[in-house]
């Protein structure tokens, strides 16, 4: 099958008209985004936008082959004069297939909100899915022999929703040869390397309007970093970034170091913001014991964060006492960091861990607060040299260090 973007865009394009924000401003050239839609093969038209034929014309298509129009949108859209010889447009009800004389099969996803996803099977037996803008599959979970078949690409509003990616990886529908090409896009994300590198944390590309993809071919997108260090400075975004790269992943444990303060009411605040944006199927553990994780099989691991875990190391060690700290206890903290960052290299999970980056800060005060800040500097570098990618993260912005 090929499957040609006729626009990449939300359903209001980017830029959207009107709109003064920065990722509206820089929406230029190949950033610029009509209206998301497909033509299949030249013969299925999958969302009916503003400017479809002159959009196919550009990309060197035709309308005219045109025997199916099918709508997914959650309304139908904005008012679209059907052009002469288009048929109509239509939907298919959930769970129902349309068997095309062309020898495609289209079956309609049922969604968590409104509007229609679609599973194109083309004559050869290739397997497209294409879902709509904010939209995710419901009911995977007991969709039988569908969920576990593996979709060839898939075309998903992946900044919008990364949780559909998430879903279809935890059914097997989503494998590691499936094409990911994000759709819907709009200004939520600035265009250019920003949407690139957030993209390929979830193993997804975006494309140019007017491009055409072959299904099945296989494209260079760029693997996601098994092992990541997120760093940052106080309010900095860091745990949002880290978050924000385990978003597209089934059953991911948060590792929280911090644990709980019995009576500390703003901790526990900071703690239930933590908890209230992670999405429901994450589940939670509060320990500093972290090679025993590392050192088994399992789903991605997010820890947040190494700064807590070296408290608690430091505090098992005495380091806050000088005779204690030259005593041992600088030597046992040592072996600590090297069995954590030892268990890194020999982990084969996904991890994502979150740094505080306090080096380029006011000189503390107090030895132990220079010995703390000191011994995180250590801990980052090592742990750091055991990462595919390293990112800083400066209010809000995440600079790649590696990676």
């Amino acid at each position: 099958m090929e499957v040609t973007l006729l626009g990449t865009g939300a359903p209001a394009g980017l830029p959207r008209p009107d709109c003064p924000c920065a990722a509206c401003a820089t929406a230029l050239g190949e950033d610029a985004r009509a209206a998301t839609a497909l033509l299949v093969d030249g013969t299925l038209l999958l969302d009916l936008t503003p400017g479809a034929a002159f959009a196919a014309a550009r990309a060197g298509h035709s309308l005219g082959g045109v025997r199916q129009v099918l709508l997914s949108h959650p309304h139908d859209g904005p008012a679209v004069e059907v052009p002469a010889g288009l048929p109509q447009p239509a939907r298919v009800p959930d769970g129902r297939e349309l068997a095309l004389l062309t020898g495609h099969r289209v079956r309609a996803v049922a969604m968590d909100g409104p509007g229609t996803g679609y599973a194109v099977t083309g004559p050869n037996g290739q397997r497209v899915l294409y879902l709509p803008p904010g939209g995710a599959p419901a009911g995977l979970e007991n969709n039988g022999a569908h969920g576990a078949v593996v979709c060839d690409m898939v075309l998903a509003d992946v900044v919008g929703r990364p949780d559909a990616l998430a879903k279809l990886r935890a059914v097997g529908a989503l494998g590691p040869t499936t094409d990911v090409v994000a759709v819907h896009l709009d200004h939520d994300v600035p265009p250019g390397p920003e949407l690139r590198r957030r993209l390929a944390a979830a193993g997804a590309r975006a494309v140019p309007d007017g491009t055409t993809l072959t299904v099945g071919v296989y494209e260079d997108v760029p693997d996601v970093p098994r092992r990541t260090l997120v760093l940052g400075g106080a309010r900095s975004g860091k745990s949002v970034e880290a978050e924000r790269r385990l978003e597209a992943f089934p059953d991911v444990l948060y590792v929280a170091t911090g644990g709980s303060r019995n009576g500390d009411k703003e901790w526990a605040s900071r703690v239930a913001v933590h908890r209230d944006r992670r999405p429901g199927s994450w589940r939670t553990a509060e320990t500093c014991d972290l090679v025993p994780l590392l050192a088994v099989d399992g789903p991605p691991l997010l820890i947040d964060c190494l700064s807590l875990w070296l408290t608690d190391a430091m505090d098992s060690v005495g380091a806050w006492d000088d005779a204690q700290w030259a005593d041992g206890g600088e030597r046992a903290l040592r072996e600590r960091v090297r069995e954590l960052t030892d268990a890194v290299r020999a982990t084969r999970r996904t991890v994502v861990a979150v740094s505080n980056e306090v080096g380029s800060g006011i000189v503390p005060a107090t030895a132990s607060g220079r010995r703390y800040r000191d011994e995180l500097g250590r801990l980052n570098a090592a742990f750091a040299g055991e990462c595919e990618q390293v990112v800083l993260v400066v209010a809000g912005q995440a600079l790649v260090l590696r990676g």
